[in-house]
């Protein structure tokens, strides 16, 4: 029920070959160049075994043995137990879809519900619901629109991405985090980390892919996943899904790569420069075939790594440039030995926009209790020191801890014109309920070489 495939190690790419013969993108992705129809020159479909004790880990292993093996027969592991289990772990909290149907109403009755999807989906009466639109702000000040499925569609939705899951886990690369089971953004942060430290990077390409999730053509999409499925009924599916308005979502070089990806997000590092500017070349050629592009104002070649400073200090440059990426500002630093340190740091416009919505937020709870007032500023805090209290950003988790003591001082000052509270009660008060700024992650070479241990380095 819970089947799940071991992922693939985090990977600083050793680099491609040297006489790579097709597009650096293509070398560094190893595997062939895609087709126009996936479906055209295909091998024979594989089949899972619906008798295998241990069926998905049969699909598993025949995904890691064959990479040209097609499978033609998956939905049956869309069963009960797999939905009653993706039921479970949805938040119960999750916002409704377009039926305003509730988790706890779904829950009412369960078993009678997921034997019912389950009929529909096995005979192909099952149709998918419209979803619900709804926009968040981007950084940028345009809104991102995003599509709130209702709750028997992400059941199934979530329980046919387990199935995948266990073909494509396969196929990924070890660069590539996003929206992967078992990594998160500080993953992808320590493999950055540790490939500047320990490889010849002299060039960052930060990249970003323009409107990737609203840009993205369905008729590519299906025809990548027709280079490994077969299943007709999984792919209608898919079709009903995207018909819903839902998206759920190389080198010619002679020096070190590496790449690391988390979603349309990554980071390049180079070598030389060369090898750097052949890879944008051959990567705006490849995404242009897709429709996609990168975004101008967020793609941008550098000099950065170990050896930056000295390299601009020759040329009679300033220091060197830095790169945002996931939350934290990069930057060239040095320890106080002088030897390089990567430090990074939260970004400030975001850091600056949190304290203003913090400080919103405790106006509006003003008439609340301190306690209660204190648990949830204290799970705000908790929550920013669990992603940004990394080595080296101290500063700011410190600065973001004291700020958000201030407003809930002034806050509580301005509850009466007659209050009695001073800094010394306040400094009490905020170290009863927030929790002490403290590093909470390791250094990112500890955990990336113990994530990697014993794994190939390219996997």
């Amino acid at each position: 029920m819970h089947d799940r495939g071991k992922s693939d190690g985090p990977v600083v790419p050793a680099k491609p070959p040297n006489n790579a013969g097709r597009p650096v993108a293509e070398v560094v992705e190893e595997r062939g160049p895609a087709k126009g129809n996936a479906a055209s020159k295909t091998r024979a479909g594989l089949r899972a075994g619906q008798d295998a004790s241990n069926a998905l880990g049969r699909v598993r292993r025949i995904a890691v043995e064959d990479k040209e093996a097609r499978f033609t027969a998956l939905l049956h592991h869309v069963d009960v137990d797999r939905l009653r289990a993706v039921y479970r772990a949805l938040s119960p909290r999750a916002a409704a879809g377009a039926d305003g149907v509730t988790w706890l109403a779904y829950g009412q009755e369960l078993e009678g519900n997921l034997q019912d999807l389950r009929r529909r989906v096995h005979c192909g009466s099952y149709r998918a619901k419209p979803t619900r639109r709804a926009y968040i702000p981007k950084r940028d000040g345009r809104l991102r629109p995003l599509g709130i499925a209702a709750l028997e569609d992400k059941i199934l939705q979530r329980a046919v991405v387990e199935v995948l899951n266990s073909i494509y886990e396969a196929d990924f690369l070890g660069f590539s985090y996003g929206f992967r089971p078992g990594r998160s953004a500080h993953d992808v942060l320590d493999a950055l980390a540790a490939g500047i430290y320990n490889k010849k990077v002299n060039w960052v390409l930060d990249a970003d892919i323009r409107d990737f999730f609203t840009s993205l053509d369905h008729g590519w999409l299906k025809r990548f996943l027709e280079h490994r499925i077969a299943d007709r009924r999984v792919l209608r599916l898919v079709s009903k899904w995207l018909g819903a308005g839902v998206i759920e979502n190389g080198v010619w070089t002679h020096g070190d790569v590496i790449i690391v990806r988390y979603a349309d997000d990554y980071i390049v590092g180079f070598q030389h420069e060369r090898d750097a500017k052949q890879f944008l070349a051959d990567l705006r050629a490849r995404l242009a075939k897709f429709c996609l592009e990168l975004a101008p104002e967020k793609t941008r070649l550098i000099r950065f790594g170990r050896f930056a400073a000295q390299q601009r200090g020759q040329r009679g440059l300033g220091k060197p440039e830095s790169f945002s990426f996931l939350g934290f500002t990069h930057l060239c630093s040095k320890t106080k030995n002088g030897r390089f340190m990567l430090k990074r740091i939260t970004i400030a416009k975001r850091m600056q926009a949190k304290l203003r919505e913090v400080k919103e937020e405790l106006n509006r709870r003003r008439h609340q209790s301190i306690p209660e007032q204190g648990k949830w500023l204290g799970s705000v805090v908790r929550g920013h020191l669990a992603y940004y209290a990394v080595p080296g950003n101290s500063d700011a988790v410190i600065a973001f801890h004291k700020q958000a003591t201030r407003h809930w001082y002034r806050s509580l000052r301005r509850r009466s014109q007659r209050h009695r509270l001073n800094w010394e009660r306040m400094s009490r008060i905020a170290a009863r309920w927030l929790p002490a700024p403290r590093r909470v992650h390791p250094f990112p070479n500890e955990r990336f070489d113990a994530r990697t241990r014993g794994r190939s380095p390219v996997r």
